[in-house]
């Protein structure tokens, strides 16, 4: 019999031990989308004062639609991976043209949004619109190969494409997004790549 996970231990641990920050106080999907384009490959304490700037700066998207693409690369500047705040640029301006400046709340919409892959359409979905929508990123990866025992090449389309469909059918009915951001805390702060499996 397959392996199940306890949702409701990992929710509770998640709400006792989960990190204060500034994007968890929102469901502004716009501050979510900023902070899931930040947040790949950078330190979360390196992201914090970038994400607060930038919401400073660029309240809405259709502040961040109205920009000059030199004011946008300034703001992201020391960041690293330049090519994100472009599609952000790019992104408001075509969200501000084809959906009155609003992130829509449908899967095939947000798909149409130049740079929006699969992990932050999963997350906008989820944890701003509160939808029962998988987000897998390289920590829910990380937790549920090992949970699971799964050897397959994660380096593999076939393979991310198949834990996505894990992770979905993982989440319960009931607050959908809290297991969402639970699996990503797990990974981020025990299940890291030198696993601390004691404190698990």
């Amino acid at each position: 019999m397959q392996k199940k996970l306890d949702c409701l231990r990992l929710k509770t641990w998640f709400l006792a031990e989960k990190r204060d920050l500034p994007w968890r106080q929102t469901t502004d999907p716009y501050a979510i989308w900023i902070s899931e384009v930040m947040l790949p490959q950078t330190q979360v304490a390196v992201v914090i004062p970038y994400f607060l700037n930038w919401m400073q700066r660029f309240p809405t998207i259709r502040h961040l639609a109205a920009a000059s693409l030199d004011e946008v690369i300034k703001t992201w500047e020391g960041l690293g991976y330049y090519s994100r705040a472009r599609y952000l640029h790019e992104g408001a301006k075509e969200l501000v043209a084809r959906f009155d400046g609003e992130l829509p709340r449908h899967e095939e919409l947000l798909k149409k949004i130049k740079g929006l892959g699969p992990y932050t359409i999963g997350a906008i979905l989820s944890f701003a619109f509160h939808q029962k929508k998988a987000a897998v990123d390289g920590n829910v990866i990380r937790v549920l190969t090992r949970y699971f025992g799964l050897e397959e090449d994660i380096a593999k389309p076939a393979t991310v494409n198949q834990l996505r469909h894990l992770a979905q059918s993982l989440l319960p009915d009931e607050e959908p997004w809290i297991i969402n951001e639970a699996l990503i805390e797990l990974g981020a702060t025990i299940c890291q790549r030198k696993a601390r499996c004691h404190a698990c």
